[in-house]
């Protein structure tokens, strides 16, 4: 194929003129954006809740002499500060990469000879010449070129190449996206023919460039999870400093000791501050991003892992992500009779389509970069295999290209031993008619079978062929006598496994929309394809633009189909449903998704097909592309938090008691129930019950049965407030009735110590394990797996009975011997304390059956 003009005709810049504007424009990348190093980072990372309180106990540790536990504290600090680092200098990288893709090598013509420069060195007003296979190096106004196609799916997310046709000075600049427009865009790639362009920008004012652009300024939203931890942190830090006060105050006034008032006070802050809390956090989300990374899901940022339980809305880019990215032929029409292609290994089509396949091959370059003509290519190699109808051996004559005027184009092959010319033809469906001269019947039947395909949303190709022996071919594709074949229909065919995530997406209370580059009747046709609701109801790119804010706050409330979408309009539907209050997850792989990846609650980037751009601007990365991993990191992160709330209410309730009686005797002069050795083992249970039997705890049976949580309902809500102090409190009622009464009957302190502590340790073990669902029993929580759970619940009985049984340690701990029927009093006391939660699940679960069946 040649150029209608000489490469000579095109002086181009003087390398005078292009150092100049080099100077005053500077190079064709894009500006990286400010650099956090490592202190920067270091000190982000200080500034986190999570971090803040790690340190703060670790601190109150150290200043009560209790150095073992500060160290440990201390140690987790370093660690979490380490793995953050390395998190947030990766991320860091994102610009740097998208500056990479925009920047390959380019081939200008300059003094009026042609030189292969670096990408970086073009610059506006440049003459590029560019060829199948090449990288767009700028955006560019072309001035010639032969049947000229590119791949802009990495701006637009359409999966389709578009024609490109020649422009001049007064052409206007537009958006990416469409057929026949003047324009090459910087980072696409030319799939079929040549073309020769004027640069019109370079840098951060090509529309790559302005991606980049819009992506510097986009800042990511802190998670429900951060914000709740940042108002945790101030009421426990008022809380113990509360209590510690009151302690001291009671000691000094009541025993005028205030020296021992003070170590009473901090005594009682070792007692009560959960230093569980932090290390609760941080390693439920950091093995959650574990469990995620088994799903095939990579979890770039660790808070968002509990956010995914709250997702309301997914917003899912078309292409490559409920579709393959790879077009296919998926339907043939030939002599009236329409054939859809399935498993044409094992199911062929008849053999009158032979013909249709045979010149739709022979319509196509040999060695496609075009997808279309590598899908005829693939499937025609496949479907024809052994057949008299490959022609490997023919020799290509002449090519007639595609021309605006026409939309069609021709190849001339010869065989080896023929004497006649066979020219093949395929291009739109009316072009292809016009060729053929049809009557006005014959086009009608013709346009019948396109508008059933192209309703299929199928793209759809016409194909025809003809026969020339005379010596000289003709200098116009109308000079021969074509006769029409039938029509080839593509498609980039939907994953198989999109509709079945999409229903658990709905039985999980979360909505789906599709946003995408392609058509409007593309994009209902993939809808209905995989069930999402509202196919029909479709919102356009150019409608989306005249739409003020409050309008479409209101229409994205039920419209769930967006097309002919640019970048700067995904970034909007993002920051519109997050104005109606949804937790938006986003789905995207190409450049053109990176901006609303970033701005989203979660985005989600495609880890095989997915640009460096995406996964680096994401939160988390599908490993495998398959939609439905979203489906299980949703389940995941309900299962998350779910564990998590649990945990956290364990912990509350539990250290009710410990602080109660902490300062309870203090206040009414009794002997103190709890020495350091009291609390380190208690906390043998309270720290591996609350960071690894409720970390492993297997998901609630309606965990996708129920919709998201709401967005603003905190990790401690009412209820969980409400239902755990009540726990903590019932457990503190029958700690002071059984150290109260052993009291009162003279039994003395170490009696009453004994009694009462092992009654709190079985009460410990009850609150653990009544905890593990807030929706069944008991007997059906133990028949749910848990080992951690069986390893500490036996350890603790174990040393329990280690320290009341051998002199040394009954010793240390300061008890006194006990008999069986204190045992016997201790467990059915530490039981009773548990026992109305129980009838409370019971009763709430009769109580949501009868509210089902009315």
């Amino acid at each position: 194929m040649a150029l209608k003009s000489d490469l000579h005709e095109h002086v181009g810049l003087t390398v005078q003129e292009a150092a100049r504007i080099l100077e005053e424009e500077g190079p064709n990348e894009l500006p990286s954006s400010k650099q956090r190093g490592n202190l920067q980072i270091a000190l982000d990372v200080m500034r986190e809740p999570m971090f803040l309180l790690l340190v703060a106990c670790g601190a109150i540790y150290l200043i009560v002499g209790d150095m073992q536990e500060a160290l440990m504290l201390l140690a987790f600090v370093i660690f979490v500060m380490g793995i953050t680092l390395y998190q947030e200098r990766k991320t860091e990288r994102a610009l740097e990469t998208l500056r990479d893709l925009s920047s390959p090598r380019a081939l200008v013509i300059r003094d009026g000879t042609q030189q292969r420069i670096a990408g970086r060195e073009v610059v506006r007003g440049d003459i590029i010449v560019l060829a199948e296979g090449d990288r767009v190096p700028a955006d560019a106004l072309v001035l010639d070129c032969t049947s000229l196609s590119t791949d802009e799916s990495l701006l637009t997310g359409e999966s389709v190449a578009v024609r490109k046709m020649p422009g001049n000075a007064s052409s206007a600049i537009v958006q990416p996206g469409g057929d026949d427009l003047p324009l090459v865009f910087s980072g696409t790639l030319v799939v079929r023919g040549q073309g020769i362009a004027r640069v019109v920008a370079t840098g951060e004012q090509s529309a790559i460039g302005k991606i980049g652009k819009a992506l510097q300024t986009v800042t990511s939203e802190e998670t429900l999870l951060q914000r709740e931890t940042g108002r945790l942190v101030k009421v426990l830090a008022i809380a113990v400093i509360g209590l510690c006060a009151l302690l001291i105050l009671a000691y000094g006034i009541t025993r005028g000791a205030w020296i021992d008032g003070v170590l009473a006070g901090l005594t009682l802050a070792m007692a009560v501050m959960p230093n569980e809390l932090p290390v609760v956090l941080t390693i439920f989300l950091a093995l959650g991003a574990w469990r995620l990374s088994r799903v095939h899901v990579l979890a770039r940022s660790a808070p968002v892992v509990e956010t995914l339980g709250s997702a309301t809305v997914l917003c899912v880019d078309k292409t490559g992500t409920l579709t393959l990215n790879r077009m296919t032929v998926t339907a043939l029409h030939s002599e009236g009779n329409l054939c859809k292609i399935g498993d044409f290994r094992n199911d062929p089509p008849p053999e009158t389509f032979h013909d249709l396949v045979e010149f739709s091959i022979l319509a196509s370059q040999r060695d496609p970069f075009d997808p279309m003509e590598r899908a005829i290519k693939d499937f025609g190699e496949e479907y024809l295999a052994h057949t008299e109808h490959l022609h490997g051996d023919w020799h290509l004559e002449k090519e007639y290209p595609l021309s605006p005027e026409l939309l069609a184009m021709s190849h001339v092959w010869r065989a080896p031993e023929g004497d006649e010319y066979v020219i093949a033809t395929k291009g739109a469906p009316e072009a292809v008619a016009d060729l053929c001269h049809f009557n006005d019947s014959q086009h009608k039947e013709m346009m019948s079978a396109v508008t059933q395909m192209a309703d299929d949303g199928l793209r759809v190709l016409g194909v025809a062929r003809s026969y020339f022996r005379e010596p000289g071919l003709p200098g116009e594709q109308h000079d021969f006598n074509f006769e029409f074949i039938g029509l080839v229909g593509l498609a980039d065919p939907v994953r198989p496994t999109v509709s079945a995530a999409l229903q658990d997406c709905y039985r999980a209370g979360v909505r789906m929309m599709m946003i995408t580059g392609d058509y409007p009747g593309t994009a209902r046709s993939i809808a209905r394809q995989i069930g999402l609701l509202q196919p029909d109801d479709v919102i356009t790119g150019p409608e989306l633009d005249s739409m003020t804010e409050e309008d479409l706050k209101e229409r994205i409330r039920t419209v769930n189909i967006f097309a002919r979408v640019v970048p700067e309009q995904k970034l909007r539907l993002v920051n519109a449903l997050k104005n109606n209050g949804e937790v938006v997850a986003m789905t995207g792989d190409g450049v053109n998704d990176a901006p609303a990846l970033k701005s989203a609650h979660i985005g989600i980037a495609m880890g095989g097909r997915g640009t460096d751009v995406a996964r680096e601007a994401s939160d988390l990365v599908l490993l495998d592309d398959d939609f439905a991993s979203i489906v299980r990191a949703v389940k995941m992160g309900r299962r998350i938090f779910d564990n998590l709330k649990k945990a956290m209410a364990y912990l509350l309730a539990i250290h009710i008691p410990i602080a109660g009686m902490s300062l309870i005797p203090v206040l009414f002069e009794w002997p103190l129930l709890f020495m350091p050795i009291h609390i380190a083992f208690l906390h043998l249970i309270i720290d591996p019950a609350c960071s690894i039997v409720y970390e492993v705890e297997p998901a609630e049976t309606d965990t996708m049965n129920r919709p998201p949580r709401d967005p603003q309902e905190p990790l401690f809500s009412r209820r969980v407030l409400l239902l755990s102090t009540l726990q903590g409190v019932s457990v503190l009622v029958v700690l002071l009735i059984v150290f109260g009464v052993s009291l009162v009957r003279g039994h003395g302190e170490l009696e009453a110590r004994t009694l009462a502590f092992t009654t709190l340790i079985i009460a410990n073990l009850g609150l653990m394990m009544t905890n593990r669902s807030w929706t069944s029993t008991i007997g059906k929580i133990l028949r749910a797996p848990n080992a951690a759970l069986w390893w500490v619940t036996g350890g603790a009985v174990v040393f329990l009975g280690l320290a009341l049984n051998i002199t040394f340690l009954r010793g240390i701990f300061r008890f006194s011997v006990i008999h069986p029927v204190d045992v016997a009093i201790c467990v059915s006391a530490g039981i009773s304390s548990i026992i109305w939660f129980e009838l409370f699940k019971l009763f709430s679960r009769v109580k949501d059956k009868k509210t089902k069946l009315s």
